[in-house]
């Protein structure tokens, strides 16, 4: 039997793996020449060059929300936000941080900006939030089981209301947006809309997702990492059909056509994203109603539901099936110094993460998709029985962003949040 199993190995079994290797070999020499090529924009240029609008300068609203933020801010983010005021120039330039619940200095270092941006008289809007006590206390400080609050949601297990997570965050992300009306009152209005979550990046990469398919998108966003080359924010990502991501390796997508971009490096059309930073259009902030940040309803979030509002502004956005929503995979940022500077390489991905991220890809595709497929099942199901339950003499209940939605519960919780 040890003989025939030899003979077997050597006639046929060898053969077979040599046949492989080679096939292997070949796609792999092939998906490492079709790598994409990337090169990021050049900053040797006039800076009246880049943009086009009636003064002839590009003018930014920087919109930023902080919760231990400090270590980014001290060891980068700060000076990257004084970068861009030099870039761009001061006089086109607004800053507004809203900050609560940090645990360290953040406030602190805030305020270390605000004192940097005085000095270049840029103008600027700080708000230093709650402490973590008085956060907890804003926590705890429940509706009776009788009053439901908007926001509030009921937890069966603990028979008490819960404090959901993402209308929390969307009223401190329209906290942010605030002064953009003030300022228009006083004749200051703004070409983009630019919000930065506390990653490393630089005056490059923002000319770069700026120039995004020449400065035409409702929105456009970067790639984030915490570790290279794993990208992060699955939460808010969709590609053009409103699918989630394969992997978190490149080329990600599931959709053919938003991974046939990825492949090429090109812009990325896709149903929303976030990762990291986003550079808005501004007009559909000046809109009457204008653009704002939400969760889902309340009810539907009943029903076992959620949504992030980084995803639900783009549903919401009139300019985004005009001009679509589109990553820029040639503008990388990470939650850190050492990441930001592992992917910010020439070629993006290298020879080694390209052949494996394609194989990946691949594996994964299938697996993925019937996951993605029984989600989907669920969520529409419960978002058809939200329509059903529609009270008798209201309007019809709708929600446009049903590629947003996943079968989560989040709420917030200590000094964070959790699933419930």
């Amino acid at each position: 039997m040890l003989l025939k199993y030899r003979r077997f190995r050597r006639n046929y079994l060898r053969p077979v793996l040599f046949v492989l290797l080679f096939l292997f070999t070949i796609d792999a020499l092939f998906l490492i020449r079709r790598r994409p090529d990337t090169h990021r924009a050049n900053l040797d240029v006039d800076r009246r060059s880049l943009f086009s609008s009636p003064t002839g300068n590009i003018s930014v609203f920087i919109a930023s929300v902080h919760r231990n933020t400090e270590i980014m801010q001290r060891s980068a983010w700060n000076q990257a936000v004084l970068d861009l005021v030099d870039f761009f120039g001061a006089e086109n330039i607004h800053v507004s941080a809203v900050e609560s619940g940090s645990q360290d200095e953040t406030k602190e270092a805030l305020m270390d900006l605000k004192a940097s941006l005085d000095v270049r008289r840029a103008s600027n809007t700080v708000s230093l939030g709650l402490t973590v006590w008085e956060q907890l206390e804003e926590i705890d400080t429940r509706p009776p089981p009788n009053a439901r609050e908007p926001g509030w949601i009921w937890n069966v297990a603990e028979s008490q209301f819960e404090l959901r997570r993402i209308p929390y965050l969307a009223n401190v992300r329209n906290q942010a947006m605030a002064p953009l009306k003030q300022l228009q009152s006083e004749g200051r209005k703004f070409d983009k809309v630019l919000w930065l979550n506390d990653v490393v990046f630089d005056v490059e990469d923002i000319v770069t997702l700026f120039n995004t398919r020449d400065n035409n998108y409702a929105a456009a966003c970067s790639m984030d990492y915490k570790v290279s080359p794993l990208y992060y924010d699955t939460f808010a990502l969709r590609d053009d059909l409103g699918l989630k991501t394969v992997s978190l390796h490149w080329p990600w997508f599931q959709s053919p056509t938003s991974r046939a971009s990825a492949e090429l490096n090109a812009p990325i059309r896709v149903t929303s994203c976030w990762n990291g930073i986003v550079a808005f259009d501004s007009a559909p902030f000046y809109a009457n109603p204008p653009l704002q940040f939400r969760g889902i309803d309340d009810t539907l979030a009943d029903l076992h539901l959620e949504g992030s509002e980084c995803c639900l502004i783009h549903a919401d956005n009139y300019l985004t099936s005009e001009k679509g929503v589109w990553l820029n995979p040639n503008v990388r940022v990470a939650y850190g110094v050492n990441a930001y500077y592992q992917i910010r390489t020439n070629r993006f991905p290298n020879p080694f993460w390209t052949v494996v991220g394609a194989w990946i890809n691949r594996l994964m595709s299938w697996r993925v998709g019937v996951q993605s497929q029984l989600e989907n099942r669920v969520v529409r199901s419960r978002l058809e029985q939200w329509k059903l339950e529609t009270p008798d003499g209201d309007l019809p209940r709708y929600e446009p962003g049903e590629a947003c939605l996943i079968n989560e519960m989040q709420i917030m919780w200590s000094n964070g949040w959790k699933h419930l």
